[in-house]
């Protein structure tokens, strides 16, 4: 494994970016195509160590894949809802989309199914996912751990029926029960607890199952708006065209660069106010934090401050962006909290841990309080050199990479792990921020 050594900026730069297409996009979109009744072309996919574990996956449950990396597409045979192979293990590494979307899709099949990842994998929780599945109609078991993968499946088809889904963990178990739904026997429909966790990534499921095709109904409260049921019709996802969008949270760490960075402005390419992700919205929590924000269309411009004010803000909807914005928050001129954080202790690692370990090396003060936590910059306001661990876990690399833009003698440390999402970060980052 190796370190690198951050090189801070030399004065202001001003970059355009477009960050590769979206993970959360691209294995949604890979699912729902294998799903659908013909061939659908999927183009400016991601390509990454989760996407790669999805495509053997795919392949393994008999799926013809026509992928051209260099060119980022991929064409997928859809089978209507048939799944050709009777028996198949499927290694998912430390994808958390790939081992709880295939749970799901093997669900839809005839056989038996394995699923199994790295060792941090079996310590991720899919049980409220298994036990769905169950009520469902589904044959799920894990042999080792209860709860936790591994996960074997005796598959015979979903039944379908009315399930509840609480405030969970991850939001990924509510979108892989939605894209199965529609070939469920007698249909299905989830009513919903308050809360949901992390609603954007599950709107983002919903919207992207109608692009193919089916359109979920939302029930909502009509005192709140929030959304109280979920009715999934049947049917077929029909073949179609898709481009995935460039990635709303690989997009935050060129955002953050500009923001701690005064006079710098950084442009995104291809992501707009109306993107599918909800991770588009750290742009609005930089502009509160007194960046200068302009949206278009389909770009989002982005102007570093002369200071950055503290923020006191709920990242539920958003919780991918809470090491960026912790590392941002050392920057700011008073104590920055970030409240709902509770998914983040079972990602690829215990990320409230980690980012409050790692902060504390550049001089932050750190204090946790259940889902909460507060960042205060160092008095003087001149952070501290570091060697950043990071976990195996990508988005700590990326995250502390920012305060390398402006702090000296930043190393992060195993930069290997950045090959889950996005494994030309470093070269990116190096090239935006030396564009004059």
């Amino acid at each position: 494994m190796s370190d690198v050594t951050i090189d801070p900026v030399r004065g202001r730069f001003a970059a355009t970016v477009t960050p590769p297409g979206s993970k959360s996009l691209t294995n949604r979109a890979l699912v729902l195509a294998a799903l659908a009744a013909g061939t659908c072309e999927l183009s400016n996919v991601l390509v990454a160590d989760d996407t790669e574990v999805m495509l053997e996956s795919l392949g393994r449950l008999g799926f013809h894949l026509a992928t051209d990396r260099d060119a980022c597409t991929v064409g997928v045979r859809g089978r209507g809802g048939l799944i050709d192979t009777e028996a198949a293990e499927l290694y998912c590494a430390n994808s958390g989309t790939t081992i709880r979307f295939l749970t799901a899709l093997c669900a839809l099949g005839h056989g038996r199914f394995r699923l199994d990842g790295i060792a941090r994998m079996r310590q991720r929780p899919i049980g409220t996912l298994t036990a769905l599945l169950k009520t469902l109609g589904a044959r799920v078991s894990h042999p080792e751990t209860e709860g936790f993968p591994p996960v074997n499946i005796e598959a015979d088809g979903l039944a379908g029926g009315t399930i509840r889904y609480g405030s969970e963990a991850s939001s990924q178990y509510l979108s892989a029960i939605l894209m199965v739904a529609p070939y469920a026997g007698t249909g299905v429909r989830i009513d919903l607890a308050p809360d949901q966790t992390s609603w954007p990534y599950v709107a983002m499921t919903m919207q992207l199952m109608e692009h193919f095709g089916i359109t979920p109904d939302v029930v909502r409260a009509p005192d709140t708006g929030q959304p109280r049921q979920i009715i999934v019709p049947r049917g077929v996802y029909a073949p179609t065209s898709y481009a995935v969008e460039p990635d709303a949270s690989n997009a935050s760490y060129f955002l953050a660069a500009a923001a701690v960075n005064p006079g710098s402005t950084v442009t995104i390419d291809g992501l707009g106010p109306s993107s599918l992700q909800g991770d588009v919205g750290f742009a609005r929590i930089l502009q509160r934090m007194g960046a200068e924000l302009v949206c278009g269309t389909s770009f989002i411009t982005l102007g570093g401050p002369a200071t950055l004010h503290p923020v006191d803000v709920d990242l539920r909807g958003m919780p991918d962006m809470a090491q960026t914005l912790g590392v941002v928050a050392l920057f700011a001129t008073g104590r920055s909290t970030l409240r709902g954080l509770r998914t983040l202790r079972v990602k690829e690692t215990d990320r409230i841990a980690a980012l409050a370990t790692e902060l504390k090396k550049l001089g932050g003060s750190i204090y946790v309080d259940g889902d909460a936590m507060s960042i205060t910059p160092p008095a003087r306001g001149s952070l501290a050199s570091a060697s950043i661990a990071t976990y195996d876990d990508h988005r700590m690399a990326m995250s502390f990479a920012v305060a390398g833009t402006r702090v000296h003698g930043i190393t992060i440390r195993d930069v290997e792990c950045v090959s889950k999402a996005y494994p030309r970060y470093f070269h990116d980052l190096k090239t935006v921020t030396t564009t004059g």
